[in-house]
């Protein structure tokens, strides 16, 4: 699929980490390196997103209606149950489109918890990336032609090549990476070594994407993008260290950037980017821990998010994206979710994934679940759980266990067989 080293990766290969998967936000599929593309009818059964659309608009259930500037885009964002407010504005340019995504012309991303979709200004695809509950992500495209009904055609053996390999750690995934652009929005380098997780400081996050909202000091490393050509950096490593990354921090309208009246929305929300580095690691390591127990081990960790980068101050976003995301729920009785925001200095007020309430983490195997709320009813219910945990106080882990006794079925039914201190 074309492929975008800062945005999602489709169909192409890069030029920063060996294939296209250099800088932000990139999908990968397929696993065993059993080919992508062809009819999804006939490689995958619906359990997936957009396998569910796709018979759903066979059978004249759904119709995508056609927008005359941005395509299917609307229609399918609706049809899918992604939130507008989702959306990501990535600027690099770093894939086979890369005549068509510029500083002035930023790729667009949207998410909810299951599918990714990502839309170019005048590009004749939408890409899409849809997570099967027992393969991990899945890549599609739609032709954005209205005449006929909308088809999704599957895609991934050129996604492979790059995808499926030691830098997803052998599994169908999803990569996010931080990369300085030129002024024209080619990569030049790389701000942050690797994946961007939780774990990344606060201040090296997001170079080569478009960030709105507000946060303390220092700040991230978006808006930003070197005012030469990366033709013109002798060198990149001493440009690096000495370019100022936070100039962009705090900015609250883009559009002295681009036209944002083309745009389904004028933000690219500094809380859902948060969000999205979170579900991107979260995603892989759910389709790592189908093929061993060390895997959920470290899944259990990621999910609390253990050694999570602590916020430099409170962050504030500019979109709906905070209130449609918490909205999703589920709730306890008390009105406490998953999904409730902290913003001063992390992430959730009750850090345990939200991803747990997932297709793909429910089709997880037995001895993965099982394992995974063992270790959960023990860290949550224990006195010491270990410096690894000292993140969470007590009360923490009480309203966390309390939350998923209420709101996670499965996880109740275990402890319920299982003794819990």
């Amino acid at each position: 699929m074309a492929t975008s080293r800062t945005g999602l990766s489709w169909r192409g290969f890069p030029v920063l980490v060996g294939c296209i998967l250099a800088l932000l936000f990139m999908v990968l599929t397929a696993s065993g390196g059993t080919a992508q593309t062809g009819s999804p009818k006939s490689q995958e059964r619906a359990t997936d997103p957009v396998n569910r659309l796709r018979m759903r608009i066979d059978a004249g259930e759904v119709q995508l209606a056609y927008d005359s500037i941005r395509g299917y885009v609307p229609a399918l964002l609706a049809a899918l149950d992604i939130p507008i407010s989702s959306q990501n504005l990535v600027f690099s340019r770093t894939s086979l489109q890369t005549d068509r995504i510029a500083p002035w012309a930023p790729r667009a991303l949207y998410f909810s918890d299951d599918v990714y979709v990502g839309w170019v200004q005048e590009s004749p695809i939408i890409e899409i990336a849809s997570m099967s509950p027992s393969r991990g992500a899945v890549f599609f495209t739609l032709l954005q032609n209205p005449e006929g009904p909308p088809r999704f055609e599957r895609e991934g053996t050129t996604c492979l090549m790059c995808h499926e390999s030691r830098i997803t750690e052998n599994v169908p995934g999803l990569i996010m990476r931080s990369v300085l652009a030129d002024r024209l929005g080619y990569p030049s380098k790389e701000v942050h070594q690797g994946q961007t997780t939780d774990r990344t400081a606060f201040e090296k996050r997001w170079a080569g994407w478009y960030v709105t909202g507000t946060h303390g000091i220092p700040g991230h490393a978006g808006n930003t993008r070197a005012p030469e050509l990366d033709s013109d950096i002798r060198d990149r490593s001493d440009y690096l260290s000495s370019f100022d990354f936070h100039a962009g921090g705090n900015v609250t309208d883009l559009s002295d950037n681009f036209d944002v009246e083309r745009y389904l929305t004028p933000h690219s929300d500094i809380v859902s980017l948060m969000v999205l580095t979170h579900q991107v690691r979260i995603h892989n390591l759910i389709t790592l821990a189908r093929r061993s127990l060390a895997a959920v081990d470290r899944l259990v960790r990621a999910m609390l998010f253990v050694d999570e980068a602590t916020l430099p101050g409170p962050v504030q976003g500019t979109s709906t994206f905070v209130k449609d995301f918490t909205a999703r729920g589920p709730s306890d009785s008390q009105g406490r979710s998953l999904r409730d925001f902290d913003l001063e200095q992390r992430l959730f007020r009750y850090p345990l994934s939200f991803l747990i309430y997932s297709d793909q983490f429910n089709a997880l195997p037995d001895f993965a679940l099982n394992r995974i709320y063992d270790r959960l009813g023990e860290i949550l219910t224990v006195a010491e759980p270990g410096e690894d945990f000292v993140h969470l106080s007590a009360p923490d882990r009480r309203a966390i266990y309390e939350i998923l006794l209420a709101t996670k079925p499965a996880f109740a039914d275990r402890m319920s067989k299982v003794e819990v201190p």
